[in-house]
């Protein structure tokens, strides 16, 4: 039997994918595409995936799971490849009905770097969203049961864990309490990464661990979406322009060094051209230099669907000039690093990340290798280093 996993979409996708092969004990060979929904070209992208792979390999069967899955069953089951489709909620042990069962879902990268579920699901209702449609309301998953899933992947190997959820800053009792007492409880846990926060969910002890825990690693990236209030308010989300900045700025005041990235949506309806700039000027004033940006999709049975639009070609011109703007911000903040020390980790053969999240190439480093580097230059988008 052999399990291979597709993943499309969010780190959370990532983690229940792997463990969905990791705990299969099925006994024929399958294909999991684990699909998402968070754009119209994700779900396309999916379907992609699925004929591709019956293609490479037409004797495997297709199981597809996922929010694509979940929200439009019955468009994935009629397709001749699929053999079962599964929804979210039953997705982590489908393909082990006699087998241990877990709730929580992790997954190794490159034999170095681990996701770990801490939370599913979301209360919020942004009108652009359907996520929440096909994850359910906010639950937050047990300390213990988290813990356990963290040491597990330390023994496999992890140098590095990033805790994932559709909504981790909603965890019940605060995400900084939670990483506290996983820092507390596991001592060999000395690389800890958080993965999209809500800037407006920053609990009192996540700040505190900002400013004085060194194994939280210093990239924040914060779920904005736009950068002007009336465009704020009408996809529903629950901060201002201005609470965003004070946000950003607090993190950079007690740790100078921190990189920010940020979720963006481009051409959002009814956006106008001043609307767009007041987008395209907040990733000076967070001083953004990740942008994940995105030219708005309008989803199925979503509010915003229903509102006035932007045209397609508008959306992607905003778009297009909101990611060129921001690859140049990263080119200046990487530039801004050369002649500095930096922590690193090798995820890769000669290549892995700073603490900060900027790639970095050290030559002859090995995999898992971890140590002080001083960056010594740039090329191609990342940064050239040697151990200190």
């Amino acid at each position: 039997m052999t399990v291979e996993a597709i993943t499309l979409g969010c780190r959370l996708n990532f983690a229940e994918s792997e463990t969905i092969a990791r705990l299969a004990q099925a006994g024929e060979d399958w294909i999991v595409v684990n699909s998402c929904a968070v754009t119209n070209e994700a779900v396309r992208q999916t379907r992609q995936a699925i004929r591709r792979s019956h293609r490479q390999r037409p004797s495997a069967k297709i199981l597809v799971t996922g929010c694509a899955a979940e929200l439009d069953p019955d468009s994935f089951a009629t397709m001749p490849e699929v053999s079962r489709v599964v929804g979210n909620t039953a997705k982590l042990n489908v393909l082990n009905p006699a087998g241990d069962m877990t709730s929580v879902a992790s997954g190794l990268v490159s034999k170095v770097k681990s996701f770990v579920a801490v939370q599913n699901g979301c209360d919020h209702r942004c009108t652009f969203c359907s996520i929440w449609q096909a994850r359910g309301p906010s639950r937050s998953l047990p300390f213990e049961a988290i813990r356990d899933a963290v040491s597990a992947e330390i023994d496999r190997g992890a140098r590095e864990i990033v805790l994932t959820g559709v909504d981790i800053t909603d965890y019940e009792g605060g995400l900084g309490t939670l990483c506290q007492k996983l820092l507390a409880a596991e001592p060999r846990l000395t690389r800890l990464r958080l993965s999209s926060i809500d800037s407006i969910e920053i609990d009192e002890a996540l700040f505190e661990l900002i400013a004085g825990e060194s194994r939280l690693m210093p990239h924040f990236h914060l779920s904005l979406q736009a950068g002007d209030d009336m465009i704020l308010k009408r996809m529903k989300r629950r901060h201002s322009r201005a609470e965003a900045v004070r946000a950003v700025a607090r993190i950079k005041n007690v740790r100078p060094d921190a990189s920010i990235g940020a979720d963006l949506i481009a051409g959002f309806p009814t956006e106008t051209e001043e609307m767009a700039l007041n987008s395209l000027k907040l990733l000076e004033d967070c001083d953004i230099i990740a942008a994940h940006v995105f030219p708005f999709s309008p989803r199925p049975n979503t509010p915003a669907a229903r509102m006035p639009q932007i045209s397609t070609e508008v959306a992607k011109a905003r778009a297009a000039r909101l990611r060129a703007a921001a690859a140049h911000r990263r080119e200046r903040w990487l530039t801004s690093l050369v002649g500095k020390v930096h922590p690193v980790l090798i995820e890769g053969p000669g290549k892995g990340h700073t603490d900060n999240f900027a790639p970095a190439a050290i030559a002859e480093a090995e995999r898992g290798q971890a140590g002080t580097a001083m960056i010594t230059g740039t090329d191609g988008g990342q940064l050239t280093a040697e151990w200190a």
